[in-house]
């Protein structure tokens, strides 16, 4: 079928969603609903979609598009739940099962007939990451179900008037502030995180600090620290914790209210968002935080917040990192190295470098780039200090190494994966290994590692379509080894269990054993510091032009601007390059 996607962003359920449809043989396009009918009935009219789907939408469909042509929505809630807080009200009322629910638009919000429903469980964990997980899974299924449906041309869709239906309708305002407001002389830690989970990443929770205003993003259980109520007791990664009135939590990042006609503001690790605040204005400088450091490898039981923790089975050491929104800043890298040259002092023959859930990595911290006082040296600094992470994985030879994703990756989070000796992906996770829609041609040993991979025209290709890439596509290419079908929860014990296969395998020690003359004979073709030194050589070039678009782009995107129309590289049909999957 030829399929239109209408979304208010290209985000990683809209991703998801193309990908998968294009994996199964569908003809797929993109038209950003941005507040333009015009534009949008100019796509229908040259396009002429058989169908439209609105993966992620935050306006009404116009009358006269969807009676023209069939429009099916993606609702993040079961059948009956209607209103634009659905998850975050899931998550606020400590829901432990949820759904999704695909339905046809038409003239009252949500209330079409339905074409598909998906039940999905609730893990106490972020909206966000749920949104990108458990959700999205059942996103994926319940729309794959319902372009069967419809394309079956004999499927007849629930009617909501129904009465088992009607009975189930709930319908519920958007979720404000004042809802979501933490009282720090009341709440316990089990309340403040769900507050502050419902938040999480957008919009953020209101609070003050220190007299000033802001939006906490993220929210992690202290088990040890203690303080006065909303007190700040310390820091640890850029992150801050906070006394609550039973315990205290970690917030790991902070984003300013914005000030009428200033521009908007963005998010930041915590006390970097601090620091920047009382920059030329010293009455808002906070004493400083004394650092909590925290174990590499915590011991069972331990309740605290680390965004890099080792774990060790057998043969098998696993690095695991989450950091925020997947981005590395060259501190977080430099950590992270750091880390990574401990784990490889372990006896074991497997190392996993990996996330358990959510973001692997999405490359160079673009936010703490803008934040920076000179933007074009922090960008230097945070791609050399990737560089330094790719390296020391494609240089460790005395070990088998995976990188485990158990959620996306782009950019030079793709290439870091790409380094490791294997990709394993959990089922659904997406691929953008591309630089150019920020305006730079990249780094991480891209040139070295990818045309191994995929070969030099595919390279090529990737990069001038920025297109996201599912697992399966991943796997078809050689951009993936394995593909892991179970569910967030599941991904790092189905992790555990392959490594260790892995490490029991017969041929794990002849093939770590050829690892360094595989090595050197590439080395003595081309030196790895010569794949560096290229691509940084263009990579400087960009940083250091005022002029480049890629300063304009950076700002753009860590300011959520939304873009003046749908980008060019979006708006054909995408055919599928591969077999339909059965």
């Amino acid at each position: 079928m030829e399929i239109l996607l209408l979304a208010s962003g290209f985000n990683s359920l809209t991703q998801r969603v193309f990908a998968a449809l294009r994996d199964r043989g569908h003809s797929v396009a993109v038209e950003l609903a941005l507040g333009d009918a015009a534009a949008l009935r100019a796509a229908l009219a040259r396009l002429k979609p058989q169908l439209v789907l609105a993966p992620m939408l935050k306006r009404a469909i116009p009358a006269d598009v969807w009676s023209s042509v069939t429009c099916l929505v993606v609702h993040p809630g079961p059948l009956g739940d209607r209103g634009p807080s659905s998850l975050d009200r899931a998550v606020l009322e400590r829901r432990d099962a949820w759904g999704v629910t695909v339905l046809q638009a038409e003239e009252a919000m949500d209330a079409g007939p339905v074409w598909a429903t998906v039940p999905c469980a609730l893990p106490p964990r972020g909206k966000s990451d749920l949104y990108r997980g458990e959700v999205a899974d059942a996103a994926v299924e319940a729309v794959l179900l319902a372009v069967e449906r419809y394309a079956s041309g004999a499927h007849v869709p629930l009617s909501q008037d129904e009465p088992e239906v009607r009975a189930t309708v709930l319908s519920r305002p958007l979720l404000r502030q004042d809802e979501r407001r933490i009282d720090w002389q009341r709440d316990t830690t089990a309340e403040v995180l769900r507050r502050l989970r419902s938040a999480d990443s957008q919009p953020g929770v209101l609070d003050e600090i220190a007299g000033e205003e802001w939006f906490l993003h993220g929210g992690h259980e202290e088990d040890r620290l203690r303080g006065a109520p909303g007190e700040l007791l310390a820091a640890r990664a850029g992150a801050v914790c906070r006394a609550t009135v039973d315990g205290a939590v970690w917030i790991p990042q902070l984003r300013a209210r914005r000030r009428p006609g200033g521009p908007p503001p963005f998010t930041l690790p915590a006390t970097l968002a601090l620091a920047v605040a009382a920059r030329g204005r010293p009455e808002r400088r906070l004493p400083p935080l004394s650092e909590a450091p925290v174990e590499l490898e915590l011991p069972p039981g331990r309740r605290t917040w680390s965004d890099i923790r080792y774990q060790e089975v057998g043969e098998v050491g696993l690095l695991w990192c989450g950091f925020p929104g997947g981005a590395l800043s060259t501190h977080h890298c430099r950590r992270l190295l750091a880390a990574y040259r401990e784990a490889c002092r372990r006896p074991t023959s497997v190392l996993v470098l990996g996330s358990s859930r959510d973001f692997f990595a999405n490359g160079i911290h673009l936010n703490v780039i803008e934040a920076a006082p000179d933007p074009a040296a922090e960008s230097w600094a945070n791609i050399n200090a990737i560089d330094d992470v790719v390296e020391a994985v494609l240089t460790t030879t005395d070990r088998l190494v995976v990188a485990a994703l158990g959620g996306n990756a782009a950019a030079g989070g793709v290439m870091l994966a790409q380094a490791a000796d294997e990709v394993w992906c959990r089922r659904g996770v997406v691929l953008n290994p591309h630089y150019r829609l920020m305006g730079l041609y990249g780094s991480e040993y891209w040139t070295y590692t990818l045309p191994q991979r995929v070969g030099p025209a595919e390279a090529d290709r990737m990069m001038a379509a920025a297109l996201p890439v599912g697992t399966e596509r991943g796997l078809d290419l050689g951009l993936v080894d394995r593909v892991l079908g179970c569910g967030p929860e599941e991904f790092a014990d189905a992790v555990i269990r392959s490594a260790q296969r892995l490490a029991a395998s017969p041929g794990a020690g002849a093939r770590t054993a050829r690892k360094k003359a595989d090595l050197d004979r590439r080395e003595a073709e081309k030196p790895l510091h010569a794949y560096r030194n290229d691509e940084l050589a263009r990579m400087h070039a960009i940083f250091f032009d005022a002029e480049h678009p890629y300063h304009a782009l950076r700002s753009a995107f860590v300011r959520k601007e939304a873009p003046a129309g749908t980008p060019e590289h979006l708006r054909a049909y995408h055919r599928s390059a591969v077999s339909p999957s059965p």
